[in-house]
Parts: C-alpha cells; structure tokens; sequence
C-alpha cells in the first residue's frame, strides 16, 4: 500500500487531464467508514474518478488478474487494492474470496471508504448489468464488525463521449443511505441480503443512464438538449447562476428521465413517440450541419455583444503561437500513445481504452520531455535543458488550453455570421424547435401522469 496515501493526487492528475469534470450531488463522508458502489464501463479509469469524486484515499476491490499485469499490476497493488477471484478466471481460486472479503471487513471496520463495481465486471453496456450480492454481504460482515451500519453511498459516473479526450465526464452521488433494519437480520440471511442489493441497485439507477440500446443515445441527448434550450432555467432559487456541478446533476437528471420516458413510452406500446423522434432526429441533423446546439440556436448574438466579445479575446491572440508550437512538438508523443494504446484496447476490449491512453502516456510524455531537454542540453546548458523538462508538462497544458479556445473562438465567430446570412432559415428553425420541444412535454407528461 505504499502508493495508498497518493490516490487522491494521482487520480486527480489522471482524469482530469483526460476530461472535463464535474462533480455533483451530495458530498462523501470525510472520514469513518463508508462503502463507495458505482457504474463500471471504463476499466481502471472509473476507480480513479471515484476517488476524484469521493474525495479521500479509497481502497478498491480488483479482478485477481490485475495484480500480475506487467502494465498496471504494481499500481493495483502499490494502492492497497484487495483481489477478487472470478470462477470465470480460474474456478479453483474462487475458495480465496473468504479472504478477500475478511480483508474489506478489516478495511471498513478500521474506518477506511471502500469502492466497489455491484456489476462485477468492466463493460460497454448500454444499462447497468445486473448486479451481483457481493456489496451486500461485504456490508453485512462489515456492519457486524463495526457494530452498527454505516453510509452507503452510490455514485453514477457518467461520460458525454468516453473515449474522446477531453469531452465532458460528470460524477452523480447520492445521499448515504442506511439500512440497519437489515442488519440485524445478518449476512446468512439471503432475504436481507437480496434487499439490501435492491437498494443499491436502486439508488445506483436513480444516477446513471440505463439506455434500451447505445442507438438511443443521440435521441436521448438530442431531447435533452431541446428540453434545456427551450424550457430550463439556468438560475437557482435566488435568482444566480447556477454552478458547473449543479447544471451537471440536472443534466442528467434530464437524460435519466428523458431514457425512462421512452422506455416507458415504448413498453405501453404508445406510437406518437416515433414521430416525435423522426422530427427530433432529422432537427438534429440539421444543426449538425449548421454547426449550431439547440441552445444556439434560440439565442441571438447582438453587434454590441460581439464587439465586447471580440475584444475580449485579444489576448488569444497574443498567446496563439503557443498553441501552435506546442502542437507540433507534442505531437510525435501523442500520435505514439494513441496508436498504442489503441492496439492494446483491440485485443482487451473497448472499455480499456482510455485506460491504456492514461497509462502510456504517463510514460511517453515524460520520455519525450527528457528526450527534448537532452537535444537543447549542448546548445543551452545544464541549468536551461532542466528547465526546458520542467516546464514542457505546463507547456503542453498551456497549448492544449489554448488550442482549446481557439476552437470555441472560430465556432462563435461562424456562428455570428450565420446568424446574420441565414436568419429566415434559422427562424423557421426556431419555430420547429419549440414545436419539437412541446411535443416532448407532452410525451414527458404522460409518463410522469399517465391517464
């Protein structure tokens, strides 16, 4: 466990480095035990993020066969990761999960957050798989251990594009819940048991998307984001904006209500969905040619605002060379680590991906830093080729942000124009946004009401 105490750092450096994070809902218990259960469809990249999320240093049950990895199996040890045996590995060391689970009793009894995945495996599911009793029986032995129960708190990990670097990745927790009407009756108990499983499964499901098929998603997302653009207020009680984390949590509060609804609208064999969903998806495409969200293309851009805008945003301008020079000298370290890391995910499965991404690159770009301090040591000296690796990882973070903003910048300077050269179009299109979005709301509320 000598790499315990350094989870926090490291998983933070890790994921947000990858992607754009938030995290909402309710806060972790700083201290005392706690049992962390999530989502699993991203390999060694979800445990890190609950970490980011919880907070604290979490220890973590693993799939035994991680530990004799060449590539990862001194980090699942070096953090005081606890093995599982999996009959589908090898069916003879299944014997060893008593252990095991001694193991998580000592950790929680000692006050320590233990994280576990219910489902039991990493997947690119489209829902939650079901899960398996393991995190009940865990928290039985536990709780008896401790003498009393202790919070559970279930966390949704949800991910606007997973495998694309830098996109949008939210972190949903919920309320600790307790459950010492169930502990009384015991871990031999398979009743309290397969109730406390309920529970978890249910508050897992109230902070993750359990979609049909992955073909929904572009529906459901392309709804949601019509919803927010026409119908959502964006400002708190008080009257001031709302936070990152708090428009996070009601997105997908609206994506999981929007998925449920369709569900449901299918199951009771309702068809005025799919019209609905043919006008959405085609307004969709629409916009994607265009360029534009649905939130875009409500709004308007006045000349005042665009000066004031413009005029902001000399200073990328200024810094602009950064992001191009960094471009290109980062570039030979970053085409390596996604050709490899893509390579390995081929034959791993796709949920390891990013995984691997992280993980060769935690050992390409440091290499390529040493490598370009080297070449400039000759011509610039010791003390200048020390500072030239030191300051290439705020480099290339400075280029990406800036990269970055130089994006958005070039989106909204064509989206200004636009604005101007195709208004009766864009109009026409606002109009059948609004009749998309009160379609919805009908359909929303025969969910939520039924007749």
């Amino acid at each position: 466990m000598w790499l315990h105490w350094a989870m926090p750092l490291i998983s933070n450096l890790a994921v947000r480095s990858y992607y754009r994070v938030t995290v909402a809902g309710a806060r972790v218990p700083s201290e005392g035990p706690v049992l962390l259960v999530a989502n699993h469809n991203n390999s060694l990249v979800d445990p890190a993020f609950v970490v980011v999320a919880a907070d604290r240093t979490v220890r973590f049950l693993a799939k035994s066969t991680l530990f004799g990895d060449k590539l990862i199996g001194w980090l699942v040890k070096g953090v005081g990761s606890v093995p599982v045996y999996r009959a589908v590995d090898d069916p003879t060391k299944v014997v060893q999960n008593l252990d095991s689970f001694r193991d998580v009793h000592a950790a929680l009894a000692g006050g320590d957050a233990v994280g576990i995945f219910p489902e039991g495996i990493s997947h690119s599911s489209s829902q939650l798989a079901p899960l398996k009793t393991g995190a009940a029986r865990m928290a039985m032995g536990a709780g008896h251990m401790v003498g009393h129960d202790f919070p559970i708190v279930a966390m949704g990990l949800v991910f606007r594009d997973r495998d694309t670097f830098r996109s949008e990745a939210h972190a949903i927790i919920t309320e600790p819940f307790r459950w010492d009407d169930l502990l009384a009756r015991g871990q031999e108990d398979r009743d309290a048991v397969r109730e406390l499983t309920r529970r978890i499964e249910s508050a897992m499901r109230s902070v993750t998307l359990n979609l049909a098929q992955w073909e929904d998603e572009p529906l459901v997302r392309a709804a949601e984001a019509v919803w927010v653009a026409e119908f959502a207020d964006t400002a708190t009680p008080t009257g001031a904006p709302m936070k990152a984390a708090q428009v996070a949590a009601a997105q997908i509060e609206r994506l999981r209500v929007t998925t449920e609804s369709l569900a449901a609208l299918r199951t009771g064999g309702d068809t005025s969905w799919r019209e609905t969903a043919v006008e959405l998806r085609a307004h969709a495409k629409m916009l994607r040619r265009l360029g534009l969200t649905p939130s875009e293309l409500k709004g308007d851009v006045r000349v005042g605002e665009a000066i004031e805008w413009t005029v902001g945003r000399i200073p990328l301008a200024i810094v602009l060379p950064v992001s191009l020079v960094g471009a290109v000298v980062f570039l030979p370290p970053k085409w390596l680590t996604v050709r490899a890391a893509d390579k390995m995910a081929e034959a791993e499965g796709p949920d390891t991906m990013v995984t691997h991404r992280i993980l060769i690159g935690g050992i390409v770009f440091p290499l390529w830093f040493a490598a370009v301090a080297a070449a400039v040591w000759p011509v610039v000296g010791t003390g200048w080729a020390v500072a030239t690796f030191l300051l290439q990882p705020f480099w290339a973070f400075a280029a990406l942000a800036v990269g970055e903003r130089r994006q958005h910048a070039w989106a909204a300077v064509r989206r200004f124009f636009l604005r101007r050269s195709e208004r009766p179009r864009l109009e026409e299109l606002r109009a059948r946004q609004r009749t998309i979005a009160e379609q919805l709301k009908v359909l929303f509320e025969k969910v939520v009401t039924p007749s």
